[in-house]
């Protein structure tokens, strides 16, 4: 979908690939999506691209004001969330991605609320681009909190980083497709393996 902002066209891409994540946690994995580390790919280049995508996922309101302050504070919680994913696999602390993520839940202002059903939710109270993060946050301590976040995880190509939805019954995913990245690793190792075992062994003329 395309809109624009003060005459500059804007595109809006949720990357969410071939294994989505169930329900809002799908938000968390096109968020994630925004980046790709290994390559130098960033998404939100302006205000107005970070504008459109929070818009366009309805967690900020078409006339809020957007500014490069604000950008530079969703990639750094991003960037947070990405390394507390990796937490969750790896089981190394990171305390410089739950210092940001904490300050983020500060500034959004984040308050337990109940519905009129008397269930219990978080949501902030902060407005603007504060409050679409604490959003976004709020999405992670549910998943946490029903056990879909463990089963968001990183593809584990050296060149890929995509955030995929591991389905898989003993949560073994790791690959963010079988049919590409699956076999792209499976290639590179086979041709590893034979590499050196030409070099170990090489044909005699």
């Amino acid at each position: 979908m395309a809109q624009s902002y003060e005459g500059q066209p804007v595109r809006v891409t949720n990357r969410i690939g071939d294994k989505p994540a169930p329900g809002q946690l799908r938000i968390i994995q096109a968020f994630l999506n925004t980046a790709n580390p290994k390559v130098g790919r960033e998404d939100f280049i302006s205000p107005e691209v970070l504008k459109s995508w929070l818009v366009e996922n309805s967690l900020l309101a078409p006339g809020a004001h957007v500014t490069g302050v604000d950008v530079r504070e969703t990639i750094a919680v991003r960037d947070a969330l990405y390394r507390l994913l990796d937490v969750c696999h790896t089981g190394k602390a990171d305390p410089d991605a739950v210092k940001t993520l904490n300050r983020a839940l500060r500034s959004a202002q984040m308050s337990v609320l109940f519905d009129d059903q008397g269930r219990s939710h978080i949501e902030p109270l902060a407005s603007a681009v504060d409050g679409a993060l604490g959003r976004l946050i709020a999405i992670v301590h549910d998943a946490m909190a029903d056990g879909t976040w463990t089963r968001l995880k990183i593809c584990r190509s050296d060149d890929c980083a995509w955030a995929f939805y591991d389905r898989s019954k003993n949560h073994s995913g790791a690959w963010c497709s079988i049919t590409d990245c699956g076999n792209v690793a499976k290639a590179r190792a086979y041709r590893a393996r034979h590499s050196h075992a030409h070099d170990q062994h090489p044909l005699q003329h």
